[in-house]
């Protein structure tokens, strides 16, 4: 299977079918099952002790499976998760993006299934750690 959407074309995209979410994610790389997301953090994200917030987080681990999804079959809107968790293992550093670095484990005719890292930009050690399925509509004719 050969990669359906590029980078610039995902970003397209969501401009598109997710303008009220675009701005707030970049695909920085895509190919072939991995996918690199930055999440740019702003105000909006934070919550009490000047951290990025859990939903925030979660919102790009969510994002970033999608995208990697997307990647492989095309743009199909109606892909949708099935499926997550999540681990919240270190404190986000205050004031830097977020980096999701996701690989697809699995990509079935109706489900995919992906991991993510989540990182501080400039951190080496993930601040998050995401497990999520999507379930990828039938083919329409």
């Amino acid at each position: 299977m050969d990669l359906k959407m590029s980078a610039e074309e995902l970003n397209a995209f969501m401009h598109e079918a997710f303008a009220q979410a675009a701005r707030d994610f970049t695909v920085e790389h895509a190919s072939m099952r991995d996918i690199t997301v930055r999440l740019h953090v702003d105000e909006r994200h934070l919550r009490p002790g000047e951290t990025v917030s859990g939903p925030a987080i979660f919102a790009l681990a969510d994002v970033a499976v999608y995208l990697s999804v997307l990647a492989m079959i095309g743009p199909e809107a109606l892909a949708v998760t099935t499926s997550a968790s999540i681990d919240f293992m270190r404190k986000p550093a205050a004031g830097v993006d977020l980096i999701a670095k996701a690989k697809l484990l699995k990509l079935g005719k109706k489900l995919a299934v992906g991991d993510v890292l989540i990182y501080s930009q400039g951190r080496s050690e993930p601040v998050a750690r995401a497990s999520l399925t999507y379930s990828i509509p039938p083919q329409r004719s």
